[in-house]
């Protein structure tokens, strides 16, 4: 017991504090994480053989990522997806595979042992590049989508690979095969025995059972979800409702270890399964915690587990296996980029950060070598070549973002820094909504400052003679130099709905007195905006569509009189309603749980259809008198 304790104060102190230092110096947490592992592993020697064992325990922290990324992808998104993951997922690991493949059978591998380390090196680590995307924010982006879209096809090519690497088995020379000639370590599964549900069934019998597996999880989720998790909240224990929510990924993922599936794919369909019910949001924030810290020491081991003694020993080696792995997978990757239509810094994004190697590899090389399909000491470099470029990934990323980026931004004069000409209009988010106010704004005789995240957008802006400049609106020192300080309205038409309400919680931090016009992607957003502190918030797609029902009551036998006043009056109301239901929000309670709001919007919805078949103007009346509402 003293020794775990031991153990356990050594891992997390050594996180703590070196995860802070590199979040300071923006180096992200994965690579303190890797820092902190290399410290108390090989520099110091404070933890020991327990590493790989802790490693194993601690990989469930990816399980637990693809659950809570499930949960935000709904079916029809992941239908949407099909083509990244059949066409740029499959074009990936089919052709890294082969690209490097070809490379080892150059060196003088056999093609068996070639096609494995092929096999091995085409995956990419999930942690790392998904832990790193969603701390810079980047999961949105196309490239972000892009590599999402190929880890998830890679977490799936697993499973064919684990089927396909005993097949390549290489001849035992006859002098190695007697007994007690070979001093293998087999794992403890194999030690104690497995549970397996399709052990000794024919081939149509782990079909059936697989499939029975993938179905059971699908329909406990569609049809005993719901039941369930009513029950358990009725026991109003928070702790329940998380040791729920455990119960249920530990489960998903011990069922897929019994029919031989991958773990996180199984989780990943339950979270996409379950995408779509009201308990989506409490799963995600009760598991959440739990996957953070799964995968930090997960990290913390990959440090701790990189043996420099062999590195040393055998460094221009194991480097140039490293380095010839990343530069052919990143050939492979940005040539897809270029075939996909990646564009500037999310191709560049897309190349350098799914070039490395992954975890699974640990797991491949591990039963390559059992299998005989590695040698050992070609098993034992690749290790060290997969631990060292999971190592290099964040500082690819870091690359990416301090030169890739200030290059891709200086071509045309729309790097962050030269912005120079500001006018009291600043917009934030050029789309399709930023660039009719920008026009409208500009036509009055104003002049604005332009600024978004898109190189593209502000190229073509350029091209039609409109003054835009590249950067991340939401970044401090982009908007000060952009003229905040001085600025009188600022507009926030940004696609992302998190940004936008950072943004505005900025901006009202900074300048109390500025007035924000704020886009809202729906009801929920305008109440988070106007929490936040925006003065108006329009509905992106409200005046489109109170126009579009003045246009079927003028059809309808109504006069263009009468259809244009009971559009007016809706649109009044409708804001009173907002202004009544935003005091009720409550922003950590889903709505479906919030019972006055509820009640609230019942009555506002009588007293709405009560008021749109009296007069116009007695509308008011009904509703009662309210000052400038928050939103449109």
């Amino acid at each position: 017991m003293d020794n775990f304790l031991f153990q356990a104060t050594i891992y997390l102190g050594a996180a703590v504090i070196a995860v802070p230092i590199a979040a300071r110096l923006g180096l992200g947490s994965v690579l303190g994480y890797l820092a902190a592992g290399i410290v108390i592993g090989p520099v110091l020697h404070l933890v020991g053989h327990e590493t790989e064992e802790l490693r194993h325990f601690a990989e469930f922290g990816v399980v637990m990522m693809l659950f809570i990324i499930g949960l935000e992808l709904t079916p029809r998104a992941l239908w949407d997806m099909r083509r990244q993951l059949i066409g740029l997922g499959g074009a990936q690991v089919v052709g890294s595979t082969l690209a490097i493949m070809l490379g080892g059978m150059l060196l003088g591998l056999a093609w068996q042992t070639a096609l494995a380390v092929g096999m091995i090196l085409a995956l990419s680590s999930t942690a790392i590049i998904l832990q790193t995307l969603n701390e810079k924010g980047l999961m949105r982006t196309p490239g972000g989508r892009s590599a999402f879209s190929v880890l998830l096809t890679q977490d799936i090519a697993v499973i064919p690979m684990l089927a396909i690497l005993p097949l390549l088995t290489l001849p035992v020379p006859p002098s190695l095969t007697a007994a007690g000639e070979i001093d293998r370590q087999l794992p403890d599964e194999a030690a104690h025995g497995t549970m397996s549900l399709v052990e000794g069934l024919p081939g149509w019998g782990v079909t059936l059972v697989t499939l029975g597996a993938v179905a059971t999880v699908i329909l406990v989720g569609v049809f005993l979800t719901r039941p369930f998790f009513q029950f358990i909240s009725r026991a109003k224990l928070r702790e329940i409702f998380t040791a729920t929510a455990l119960l249920m990924v530990v489960a998903i993922a011990f069922l897929m270890t019994l029919v031989g599936l991958s773990p996180a794919l199984g989780t990943f369909v339950a979270g996409v399964v379950l995408a779509n019910t009201e308990f989506r949001h409490q799963l995600e924030a009760d598991v959440e915690p739990f996957k953070g810290l799964l995968l930090g020491l997960f990290f913390i081991t990959v440090g701790a587990g990189i043996q420099f003694g062999v590195l040393f020993s055998n460094f221009f080696v194991i480097v140039g296996i490293t380095l010839a792995f990343i530069a052919v997978k990143g050939a492979v990757l940005y040539g897809l980029a270029l075939l996909f239509r990646l564009r500037g810094r999310d191709k560049w994004m897309f190349t350098l950060g799914l070039a490395q190697a992954g975890e699974f590899g640990f797991v491949l090389i591990s039963f390559s070598t059992q299998q005989n399909v590695l040698p050992d000491p070609l098993g034992e470099h690749l290790l060290l070549a997969v631990a060292l470029s999971m190592l290099l990934t964040p500082l690819a990323f870091i690359l990416n973002e301090r030169f890739v980026h200030r290059h891709e931004g200086g071509e045309d004069g729309t790097d962050e820094a030269p912005v120079q000409d500001t006018g009291p209009v600043i917009i934030a988010g050029i789309g399709r909504f930023g660039q009719v106010v920008n026009r409208v704004v500009q036509m009055a005789g104003l002049s604005t400052t332009v600024l978004d995240h898109d190189l593209e957008t502000i190229r073509l802006m350029r091209r039609f003679g409109f003054k835009g400049f590249f950067g991340d609106p939401t970044r401090p020192e982009l908007l000060h130099a952009a003229g905040l300080q001085k600025a009188r309205v600022l507009v926030v038409a940004l696609d992302d709905k998190d940004a936008a309400v950072k943004l505005v919680q900025f901006a009202r931090k900074e300048r109390p007195d500025l007035h924000i016009v704020a886009r809202a992607y729906d009801r929920m957003h305008v109440y988070r905006l106007y929490a936040a502190g925006a003065n108006d918030i329009v509905r992106e797609m409200f005046d489109s569509s109170l126009r579009a029902g003045r246009y079927v009551l003028e059809n309808m036998d109504f006069s263009e009189f009468e259809a244009n006043e009971l559009e007016k009056s809706f649109y009044r109301l409708d804001r009173h309603a907002m202004r009544e239901l935003a005091s009720l929000w409550k922003p950590d309670v889903p709505v479906s749980k919030n019972h006055a709001y509820i009640e609230r919007a019942r009555e506002l919805n009588r007293d709405l259809e009560t008021a749109l078949v009296t007069r116009p103007e007695d509308s008011e009346e009904i509703m009662g008198t309210a000052k400038s509402p928050p939103a449109r």
